[in-house]
């Protein structure tokens, strides 16, 4: 049922430019996806490096130690909640076998992950499940699961697995408490299924906290997807990010930010933060038309499988190759040196994705 009603929407899409004709591709969203990604390769500018040791606002470009929320800590739920955002018109276009392609989707990406996670490593291969292909590929199998259901029903489906997932940690409290940092359930689990927990205290068991991320996305792209104008998308969009960042910090007075954990506040920031980014690209791209600046953006969001493989895989090669030819990270400038180094890395990253953009070649799962 809900496949027909995916189907019927997109058969309903208004285009982008509420002009009638085949639907445009959403440039706010490849561009949205680019700035993502171009933060990540870019490892932030090199600005955490530069100014960790003189300015408190630097540690906005590295992720919270365990609570809080920074600028970093939000790459994950916007690039989640973007793969959610594309995920209905996906679906739309295989109303047949949608079942069989999500779970060979997510088969590959949670191989990829593994093949990513451990390249270049002289210790045993480890199965691993905290990298983010790995989480979106959880994600994605649930919330395909969720979408088959009514509204209504999705609403009540994402709140009973909001609850089930903090009720892990409650029913089975580690020694200082539920969200106790090495012996909360989701390190026990761990522990116990891989025999080893993961560096940084992340757990497996984030992928429920981060399903709720993507079906954020999800809902966004039928929104996307309706007859509505784009004013009152916006106000949707807008609304519901304000909603979600207030009930976020609400929540924050009983459950720690911890995205680590990606528990419910976190998860409610990072979304009213994520929607309110979004709504203001597609308000500026979309509505405005002011979409040649976004150039730059669409090359890597358009290739961002890609990107992201090279940077787990290359990007310490790449870095250490380059860092021979500007003076090991510009020495001379002291730690200010990691910005340009890091600019400049960006930017071979940016060419290569320019390269394969000029020859239509994108990379896809």
């Amino acid at each position: 049922m809900a496949m027909s009603t995916l189907t019927m929407d997109a058969a309903r899409l208004t285009p982008v430019s509420e002009k009638k004709g085949a639907p445009e591709r959403l440039v706010s969203l490849d561009a949205f996806r680019g700035l993502t990604m171009l933060l990540l390769i870019s490892h932030g500018f090199g600005i955490y490096d530069a100014f960790k040791n003189k300015a408190a606002w630097a540690g906005q470009f590295e992720h919270a130690t365990w609570v809080g929320c920074t600028v970093w800590d939000l790459i994950q739920p916007a690039f989640t909640f973007m793969v959610g955002v594309a995920m209905p018109l996906a679906l739309a276009k295989r109303a047949k076998g949608a079942a069989g392609h999500v779970l060979w989707r997510a088969m590959i990406l949670l191989v990829l992950s593994n093949i990513l996670s451990n390249w270049g490593t002289t210790q045993p291969l480890k199965l691993q499940f905290i990298n983010v292909l790995c989480q979106i590929a959880f994600s994605y199998v649930l919330c395909f699961g969720i979408l088959q259901l009514r509204f209504p029903m999705q609403v009540v489906a994402a709140t009973a697995l909001m609850i089930g997932h903090h009720a892990l940690f409650y029913l089975f409290p580690g020694p200082s408490g539920p969200y106790d940092q090495t012996g909360n359930i989701g390190a026990v689990i761990d522990l116990k299924l891989l025999g080893y927990n993961y560096p940084g205290y992340y757990t497996t068991i984030n992928f429920l906290g981060n399903a709720v991320t993507v079906l954020f996305g999800c809902w966004t792209g039928l929104l996307m997807l309706s007859g509505r104008s784009h004013m009152e998308r916006i106000k949707v969009l807008v609304g519901c990010g304000v909603a979600a960042l207030g009930l976020g910090l609400f929540l924050g007075n009983w459950i720690p930010m911890v995205k680590r954990l990606w528990l419910g506040s976190f998860t409610f920031v990072s979304a009213g933060w994520v929607l309110l980014a979004f709504a203001a690209f597609y308000w500026f791209v979309e509505v405005q038309g002011k979409k040649r600046w976004t150039f730059p953006l669409v090359v890597v969001g358009m290739n961002c499988i890609f990107i992201y493989s090279f940077s787990q895989v290359l990007r310490g090669w790449l870095s250490r190759g380059i860092a021979s030819f500007d003076g090991q990270q510009f020495a001379m400038l002291g730690s200010y040196g990691a910005i340009p180094h890091n600019v400049i890395v960006m930017t071979v990253m940016w060419g290569l994705c320019y390269w394969l953009y000029k020859r239509q070649i994108f990379f896809k799962i």
